[in-house]
């Protein structure tokens, strides 16, 4: 669910219209956000894009609160807010999701976001003449590989597969291969934007912290850091290579021409991601949801104010401190 942060730095981008976007590459709940994001822009441009956002957000919000067993339990609701959740129930559901497998407590393989993905997003028309570079990544579960889903391959099963957490859903398997979350392989991967887009800009949404002051001591709050520095692994690496081949091309010892200088820039909240609880991603009320999207409009909107003037001129962070 901290995906509806991103939809609202995309919410912020897309309003004031002086960016176009050529291409995403996403993981995770950035899947969902990219095809919803794709869909609308076809649909009706960036107001449609904006549109689109907001009203899968909300059909995950409705879906949530039809299979939430906390319905018939309000006393257990609790408080939902940005930065606080206070239910009990999704610290349980926490807990129970790291005692017994999705092939265990969900052996029908019920899933609500596919019925809400195939209601939001036509993939055959997107399919036919998606608007922009689309590339879905996963993990293959038995050769550990990324897979980039891009073109005819981009599907409800394919954005199911780039977030399939393990501890929550059965892998997904596609054309007899087996997937699980892109975020161990590709978070997101940033390559296809480098082979296959002309532009050099690339805008990185983080959702997960890169720093975490502290160091966890309970069991779900060190599962949850491993979690972030496993999912991160991956974009620190490319950004290893980036910083490198960066290197090379500014002191001038591989030509220009054939190597592209790519410009990296950030948007994220690490203070307001680290506030959350581990049990809020699970979260799925709409005034929570609501809030996150509020939080990335606001740091959509720092960024703009702050960084605009480097697009297409140089990085607004510096790549050295930042990932390596």
């Amino acid at each position: 669910m901290h995906g509806a942060f991103t939809w609202g730095v995309l919410d912020r981008l897309l309003e004031d219209g002086r960016l176009a976007i050529e291409g995403v590459s996403a993981t995770s709940a950035g899947a969902m956000n990219a095809v919803v994001l794709a869909y609308g822009m076809l649909q009706g441009g960036e107001a449609g894009a904006r549109q689109a956002l907001h009203d899968f957000w909300y059909a995950v919000a409705q879906s949530a609160e039809r299979h939430n067993p906390l319905r018939w339990m309000p006393w257990l609701k609790g408080t939902h807010s940005f930065g606080l959740d206070h239910s009990p129930m999704y610290t349980f559901a926490d807990m129970a999701l790291r005692l017994f497998s999705p092939y265990q407590f969900n052996r029908r393989n019920l899933s609500p976001l596919r019925n809400v993905l195939e209601r939001q997003v036509d993939f055959a028309a997107l399919r036919k003449q998606c608007p922009l570079h689309l590339y879905l990544c996963a993990t293959n579960v038995e050769t550990g590989k990324i897979r980039i889903f891009s073109g005819d391959d981009v599907c409800a099963e394919a954005v199911l597969a780039s977030a399939c957490v393990p501890t929550l859903f059965q892998a997904i398997t596609i054309d007899g291969q087996h997937y699980w979350d892109g975020g161990y392989m590709g978070n997101p991967a940033i390559f296809p934007l480098i082979y296959h887009c002309n532009t050099r800009d690339v805008v990185i949404v983080h959702i997960n912290p890169l720093v975490r002051p502290g160091v966890p001591i309970t069991a779900a709050d060190i599962l949850n850091r491993i979690n972030e520095i496993s999912f991160n692994s991956s974009l620190m690496r490319e950004m290893r290579t980036i910083a490198f081949v960066t290197d090379l091309i500014q002191q001038d010892k591989v030509d220009r021409d054939e190597m592209k200088e790519m410009l990296i820039h950030s948007i994220r909240a690490d203070e307001a991601m680290c506030a959350l609880s581990v049990s809020s991603k699970y979260n799925a009320d709409w005034r929570f949801l609501c809030g996150l999207h509020d939080n990335g409009r606001r740091e959509a909107e720092a960024w703009l104010t702050e960084n605009y003037h480097n697009i297409g001129e140089r990085s607004s962070i510096d790549i050295r401190k930042e990932f390596l």
